[in-house]
Order: C-alpha cells, then structure tokens, then sequence
C-alpha cells in the first residue's frame, strides 16, 4: 500500500508549475535589477544636468 502511494506521488506533477513559476519569477527580478544598477548612473548624471539647466535659465 505504501508503495503505490510513493509512486502515485512521484508521478504527481502539480507543484512542477509552481517551480517553473519561481524560477521564472526570479529570473525576471533579477533582470530587473542588472538594468536598474546599469540604468541608475546615467539618469542621475541626466537629472543633475537637467536640474543645472533649469537653475541657470530661471
């Protein structure tokens, strides 16, 4: 009896999407995060010479 819940259970994929999901998930975080840290420099040097630009028209 006890086997052929064993086996029953490995043949069970419900949670594999779930597992997909995650990885996926963490994937794109991380993504998110590389384009942020690359991102991040260059829009501070563009709103500091936008803030500079309005300081010296006004």
């Amino acid at each position: 009896m006890k086997l052929f819940k064993l086996a029953k259970f490995a043949k069970d994929e419900s949670g594999a999407v779930t597992v997909d999901w995650v990885v996926l998930t963490a994937a794109i975080v991380g993504l998110g995060a590389v384009v942020m840290s690359t991102v991040s420099g260059g829009v501070t040097s563009l709103a500091s010479e936008i803030v500079t630009e309005l300081t010296n028209t006004l």
